[in-house]
């Protein structure tokens, strides 16, 4: 069996917990997986450690049925309480030599990178899976995100040879553009979980990798 870092490609639907009621989590996950998403992260600020467990928990099942990764943002400890794929890491969260001493090997660990190329650099050299760099257009869920450019995708797959992850305002519109640029996923929140129809929405993304 490939390692999960394997299929770090296409859409990356990220889940947000202001956009819909906790007990329809499950279902509208179950929608992007549907429409083609082929990560999820699971994103949850509340401070409810009893719901947040609850919900990875069943997320990662319903990711394992599918056979598609399920990431936790920000806390390997829950990462592995729930049986998830990963985690995804930010600059204050824990170190990636922690988290990749909780979680294994077969881990995957992704790193934000913001508009960093030292971060990257020190990504890669730490062992992580993917990097993530963002924001790249105007983005709703995080306006004052650091403005990150094309070329350092395409910089950062020269240099590092890690896959890329874009997020920050994509369309499937404006995708193109960072495809072009060698970006191996289209991370998005409200574009898939604020949309009406979220299997629709996620479709229109999925489409974007197939030309």
């Amino acid at each position: 069996m490939n390692h999960p870092a394997a299929r770090l490609k296409g859409l990356y639907a990220i889940t947000d917990a202001g956009l819909q009621p906790d007990a329809q989590l499950e279902e509208h996950v179950a929608l992007a997986i549907e429409g083609g998403a082929r990560l999820i992260q699971y994103r949850d600020k509340s401070g409810n450690s009893r719901l947040r467990l609850k919900q990875a928990r069943a997320l990662a099942e319903l990711c394992n049925r599918h056979n598609v990764p399920l990431i936790i943002n920000d806390d390997a400890g829950l990462a592995a309480d729930c049986g998830a794929a990963g985690v995804h890491l930010g600059e204050h969260d824990s170190d990636l030599a922690s988290a990749r001493k909780l979680l294994g090997d077969n881990a995957i660990i992704g790193i934000s990178c913001y508009n960093r190329p030292e971060l990257a650099r020190q990504a890669a050299e730490q062992g992580a899976d993917y990097i993530a760099f963002g924001r790249f257009f105007a983005s709703g869920t995080k306006p004052d995100a650091i403005q990150a450019t094309p070329a350092l995708i395409a910089d950062s797959k020269q240099r590092w040879g890690l896959p890329v992850a874009a997020i920050g305002g994509i369309t499937p519109d404006n995708a193109g553009q960072l495809l072009d640029a060698g970006a191996d996923m289209l991370a998005v929140v409200r574009g898939v979980f604020a949309a009406a129809d979220i299997r629709q929405a996620a479709a229109g993304f999925a489409r974007q990798f197939e030309h």
